[in-house]
Order: C-alpha cells, then structure tokens, then sequence
C-alpha cells in the first residue's frame, strides 16, 4: 500500500468509500428462491440446500442435543476462554436493562414499561472460519433482556466447530439449528417441523444471510443489514505504526471484501504505516485474503491536511469500527458521533472489543452507524407507555384534548372526553 492525499480523492473513489456495498441486491433473486423453498418444504429445503451449498449431509437440524456433550470435549483452555469472555459480556449487557419507571407531571401519572421479544433467532456464522463470540455476542444480551427462547442457527459441517458448540452452550441458547446461510434465515423466519419460527433475527453473516434478512423483513424483525467487516482508524504523530498496522491486518483478514481504513494527519506516519503493513502482511496465515482486502478502493492510507479534516472525513465514514491512535483522543471523539464501535488508544485493540472486553461486536456497517447502533440489550426488549389520569387532571386537558380531536375532524374523539362530564 502507498499513502494518499484526502484532499486529491476522486468522485469514484469517494464513492467507493463512502457508499460501501454489502452486495446485497446482485444476489437478491436467488436468496428469494431458497427463502421461498424453505417457507414451502420446511426441512426437506434445508436439507436439500445444506447438500448443495455446503456439501453435507443433515439429518435431523436440531442439534439441541449435541451442545453439552461438545462442551465437555473442548480443550480446557479454550473453555476458559469462553467463560471469561461470556462473564464480561454478560456484565456490560447487565448495566443496559432498562427499569420500568412511573412520574408525576402535575397530576398526570406517565411512564415506561419494557418487556423482552418472546422469541429470538441468532445467527452464528461458519464457512472459513469458526466465530465462537458471534453466538456469545447474540445469545447473551438476549438472556439478560429477558428472552424466553433463543435459538442458534449455524452452518452444518461434518463436524461443526466444538468451540462455537460450547459459547452456545455456555450463553445458555435454548436451541441449536445446524443450519446456514439464507436457508437458515428463511427457517427462523418462518419455521419448520424441526425449527421453531422467532420474532426477530440477528447476527452477522456473509451477504447470503445479509440479503435473507432483506427479504424476510416485514414478515419477522431483524436487527439490521450487516456489510463486511470495517475499520478507520485516526492516527496522528504519537501513533504507533506498527500497532495501526496490527489493526490494519486483523480487520482485513476477515474478508477480501473488508473495508480497512487509516487517516492521519502526519505523512511520516502514514509512510510508516504503510512499510509496516507491506513488512506483516507475509506473515500472517491468511495473507491471501488480507492481500486482497487492501487492494480494494474501499481500502487505503490517507494524509489529511489537518486532524479536523481527518474528523470530518470520520463522521461521513461512519465506521463499524472507530480507533482513535492519537494525543488527543478524548477530543477527537467528542468531535465525532457516528460509529459503532471505539477503541480508543494504542492499547485498545479492536481485537479487544471483539472478544473480550464485553461491548458486542455485531456492529452496524456500509454507514448505518449515522442512525443506528450495535446489538445491545434494547435489541430484544419491547416499550410500553403507560399512563393514568384522575377527574381533575382530565377536567384541565379537557379543552386542548377536544378542540384538537375537532381540529381533526374525530368527533368521536372529543365526545370520549366530555362524555366523562355528562
């Protein structure tokens, strides 16, 4: 990679970075054909797809059975593991649970109530890696919002990864599909004679699963539509090359598709970030996937004239990720709003976040963080008002009520209040 100017981009390559494609709608016929076959034969489809696109043979997809006895066969150190990071993300979601609240507004009784969804589907995903967190990550916030029932659907293998067997066990999922891709969305969202139908799907997944949720939107809930992987990082002087580069690879090596970003306002610094991921790169097992993930117009190292320009540029971005590698990363986050996630100094990893610290990691990208968040415990809860007024407070609001119901033309509207005076 070589540094550029901000300032010198081109339309087309703004575009490219600005208007990031989960690649959704180039696929969105044929995930409307599985949808529909698997809301048509049930498990026959999930069978059938399972063989086609992953080369396995499922028999029964409820795989309930199979979760304790993989957690008894994991390697002890990896479990523990899992436990330490199940604690920290259970501890954070536990500070989200909102409480139902009542309060006085000069005689009028308001306030909220908040209720967990019923039923939940998460989607832990599988393919060229094996994401134990992912079920942690949906699974556990969940729980804590109170869920009743969360089943995990995750892609059939001849032996499905032990590791993502026992997170789902240890997140306390109440049942385990082996099923992926957009066939398993299509399962959750409409059900069949082994999967139970939920209300709402989240999770990560590849644009497979991205576009499924498309399609079933409206007729189950989703969290949100998922891109691949992002992250910007903001570096000045102080930064140190080799850590941003350490980012700069671990985020790219998750998909050639990867979105991986740096600005600084210090060319001696973006040289030095460049030769040290040029230096990494070779090292790492999946380097061919790095590789090509650097090598898109999504990718690249940018000088900014100044750090402002490096926020405004920042803010448009709306990273899935945001890490702040500078002096001043306290300020430079007050001037930035729009991110799902931020790693601020040159200890905080996004590895960190991904695993371990306890903030979830299924995180809005392609720049929906401008107008959403990250799975948290609000995800799975539901939010009643509630009110009650006596005779007196309804006798003050009588007028505005009724003049505004007529305003409307709702006579009947304003006859259900004076009817309480008749």
């Amino acid at each position: 990679m070589e540094s550029e100017p901000l300032a010198d981009l081109g339309s087309e390559r703004r575009r490219a970075l600005f208007e990031r494609d989960a690649g959704v709608d180039a696929i969105r016929s044929q995930v409307r054909d599985i949808v529909d076959r698997v809301r048509e034969a049930g498990d026959a489809a999930i069978r059938e797809f399972s063989r086609e696109y992953d080369g396995v043979e499922v028999g029964d997809p409820d795989i309930t059975g199979q979760v304790e006895r993989a957690y008894d066969s994991v390697d002890p150190d990896v479990l523990d593991a899992i436990e330490t990071a199940a604690a920290n993300i259970r501890e954070f979601h536990e500070e989200q649970v909102p409480t139902d609240w009542r309060a006085d507004f000069d005689g009028r009784e308001l306030g909220r109530r908040f209720r967990p969804i019923e039923r939940v589907g998460v989607y832990a995903p599988g393919g060229t890696a094996a994401y134990p967190t992912s079920a942690l990550m949906g699974v556990i916030p969940a729980k804590v919002a109170g869920v009743e029932h969360v089943a995990v659907a995750t892609p059939p293998a001849e032996t499905i990864n032990p590791a993502t067997l026992a997170a789902i066990h240890v997140a306390g999922a109440d049942a385990v599909y082996s099923v992926g891709g957009a066939q398993a969305v299509g399962a959750l969202a409409y059900g069949t004679e082994s999967v139970t139908r939920v209300q709402k799907i989240v999770g990560p997944g590849n644009r497979w699963v991205t576009a499924a949720k498309a399609e079933v939107r409206g007729d189950v809930e989703i969290d949100f539509l998922a891109g691949p992987s992002e992250l910007l990082v903001l570096a000045d002087e102080t930064a140190d090359p080799d850590h941003v580069a350490a980012d700069v690879l671990a985020q790219a090596e998750h998909d050639p598709n990867a979105s991986v970003v740096v600005v600084t306002d210090d060319e001696p610094t973006a040289r030095a970030v460049c030769e040290a991921i040029a230096a990494r790169t070779a090292e790492r097992d999946r380097n061919d996937v790095i590789a090509e993930a650097l090598s898109q117009d999504v990718s690249g190292v940018f000088v900014a004239r100044s750090m402002s320009e490096a926020v405004v540029f920042a803010e448009e971005y709306a990273a899935e990720h945001l890490s702040i590698q500078a002096r001043d990363d306290e300020d430079l986050l007050d001037r930035i709003d729009s991110a799902g996630s931020v790693f601020l100094g040159s200890y905080t990893p996004v590895a960190a976040g991904d695993y371990a610290t306890g903030t979830n990691h299924v995180l809005p990208t392609s720049g929906t963080a401008k107008v959403t968040g990250g799975l948290s415990v609000d995800t799975f809860v539901r939010e009643t008002t509630v009110q009650r007024l006596d005779e007196t407070e309804l006798a003050n609001l009588r007028d505005t009520i009724t003049t505004l119901a007529r305003a409307e033309g709702l006579e009947a509207h304003a006859d259900s209040v004076d009817a309480r005076f008749e």
